[in-house]
């Protein structure tokens, strides 16, 4: 049996709406609504989906950097949500986060040294403080940077270098999970693929479990294990990365792919395009039933009335919720 290392279970977070001069609450945001997962120790869980579906919310509450209003967050076996401050402290050694922007996830006044070694300040016992600046060159090293580079600022490194240095302080305390929240969408092309090989590799040097959050199905596609497909707030569809890109069941997923580019231009006319109408519904005022069938060609009465649950259906290999969920095969699947 694989070792489950983080696993969340019916996860809601709902942002109050407030107006008027007393700032009451006339509506909720669900920005994350019934969200389960688990991550297997060792493995790369890629969590896609348009932007507004919740990804990023559902990567910080899984971190403890906001609070989820309702679910359980178990990091091996201990309960994250309401958790003691003290105690959360600690445990957060084990979870830590790359973010998305290397140009303002940074503190420009801060010293390259400075910004990896601060988790040594706040976690004193992880490395002493005569060891903490070999430690540091050392993550340096370790992510291709010159440990020369210690006293340099933000500023003088290029997007690629300032996320190298972001993956640097997320290692410095040996975590046993990263949350990589879109850490290469702001990156260009021919960077983004050094960044995806560089956390494949310490990944492998380090036992690391990694939450990879990104719109980009092509990167997902490289670097994980399992893919979770989410929409507005729900999971609509969680596999492998070979049943989510050749054998998609959820016809969100299957709009998701066809809009995927397809480099040879002899085999672009061959594949399907699914264009969705519509716009992405607002998660204050999310659509009864399937929270997708405002956009979905399948669409019929009962996706109104019946949410559909996440489960196997007849014909399929890995759960889907879609009330008429069909294997698709992906002939020009993205590589």
């Amino acid at each position: 049996m694989s070792e489950v290392v983080l696993a969340a279970t019916d996860i809601r977070k709902y942002f109050p709406i407030t107006a008027g001069v007393l700032r009451r609450t006339v509506g909720q945001v669900q920005a994350v609504d019934g969200v389960s997962l688990e991550l297997v120790r060792g493995e790369t869980l890629g969590i896609v989906g348009e932007s507004g579906c919740g990804k990023s919310t559902l990567a910080r509450v899984l971190m403890g950097l906001i609070p989820a209003t309702s679910g359980s967050v178990m990091l091996e076996g201990e309960e994250l949500v309401g958790m003691k401050p003290k105690r959360l402290r600690q445990v957060r050694r084990d979870v830590q986060i790359i973010f998305q922007d290397p140009y303002s996830s940074l503190d420009p006044r801060m010293t390259v040294g400075n910004i990896i070694g601060e988790p040594f300040e706040i976690h004193s016992e992880v490395a002493p403080k005569g060891d903490r600046r070999r430690q540091v060159e050392e993550l340096l090293e370790v992510v291709g940077l010159s440990p020369e580079h210690i006293n340099r600022y933000p500023h003088q490194f290029s997007g690629g270098q300032r996320q190298r240095i972001g993956i640097a302080r997320a290692l410095a305390l040996r975590p046993k999970v990263i949350i990589c929240d879109e850490p290469v969408s702001a990156l260009d092309i021919s960077v983004q693929a050094q960044v995806v090989n560089l956390l494949e590799s310490l990944q492998d040097e380090f036992g690391l479990s990694y939450i990879f959050v990104a719109h980009d199905l092509s990167v997902v596609r490289h670097i994980s294990d399992r893919v979770a497909v989410m929409y507005l707030g729900k999971m609509v569809e969680l596999g492998t990365e070979d049943q989510i890109y050749e054998r998609p069941t959820h016809p969100y997923t299957q709009a998701l792919l066809s809009a995927v580019p397809v480099p040879d231009p002899r085999l672009r006319g061959r594949r399907e395009q699914i264009v969705l109408t519509g716009d992405l519904p607002s998660a204050a005022d999310p659509p009864s039933g399937c929270r997708f069938r405002t956009r979905c060609w399948k669409a019929q009465d009962i996706c109104a009335e019946e949410e559909p649950p996440l489960e196997i259906r007849a014909g399929g290999d890995h759960p889907s919720a879609c009330h008429f969920a069909e294997v698709r095969v992906v002939t020009h699947a993205t590589h």
